[in-house]
């Protein structure tokens, strides 16, 4: 969504000032000046590749997890607006539940992604949005990238979307799992080759989870390279 559709939609009823959508453009774009700011500043933040996401139709960003400052580094690198897969838990918190719907995150069942995940996943998919998951399901305690799990694999055959893979490297080190207080490191964030549609259809699950893990991995290398 651009600021020209914002405004369009947010025009479209004259009684209502602002509408949804441009409210929700607008905390969406006020959220990624400020962190891309901080994230300049405090961590010296670089980003590369965010041209292979689409710039129209639906995606699915495939990243490794290696904090909570993950999502906001993916979303702050991208030119669109991001959504975003999140436990349903962290929808309870005021502010930060708050902040999740106003920037269409999808609630997640803590034991994994069940059908109304998949709904919703989908719906935003095929009217065009982009998602991010991390295939990873939580946190990485090394900063390694672990085994994904497949479950993103039926969302994209299903929706008919382009895969990008994401590699984030430095978030481990600014804050690892199981703290609180936060160290000022490089974070380095590479996006990858899109896996085409028609590729996606070619591979079977188990080449497809390969070959995504190989795609994500190739990314945090070449993220690593650029912290040097």
């Amino acid at each position: 969504m651009n600021i020209k559709d914002a405004t369009r939609m947010a025009t479209a009823d004259r009684n209502v000032w602002p509408s949804k959508a441009f409210s929700k453009y607008l905390t969406y774009a006020t959220a990624r000046f400020v962190f891309r700011l901080f994230a300049l500043l405090l961590f010296r933040f670089h980003c590369q590749g965010r041209h292979h996401i689409p710039r129209r139709g639906g995606a699915l960003v495939c990243a490794n997890h290696q904090s909570m400052l993950d999502p906001p580094i993916v979303g702050m690198a991208a030119s669109r607006h991001l959504a975003y897969l999140a436990r349903k838990t962290l929808f309870k918190y005021p502010l930060f539940g708050w902040f999740l719907r106003k920037v269409d995150g999808i609630p997640l069942d803590q034991g994994g992604i069940g059908i109304q995940d998949i709904k919703a996943t989908l719906k935003s998919l095929k009217t065009g949005g982009v998602v991010v998951i991390f295939p990873e399901g939580t946190r990485s305690k090394t900063g390694e990238l672990q085994q994904l799990k497949g479950g993103f694999i039926a969302l994209a055959r299903r929706a008919k979307v382009p895969l990008v893979p994401c590699g984030l490297v430095g978030a481990h080190e600014c804050l690892p799992r199981g703290t609180s207080e936060i160290r000022f490191r490089r974070i380095r964030c590479v996006y990858g080759e899109a896996i085409s549609v028609s590729e996606i259809e070619s591979l079977s699950d188990e080449q497809l989870l390969a070959t995504v893990h190989n795609r994500i991995l190739d990314c945090m290398q070449r993220a690593s390279v650029s912290r040097r």
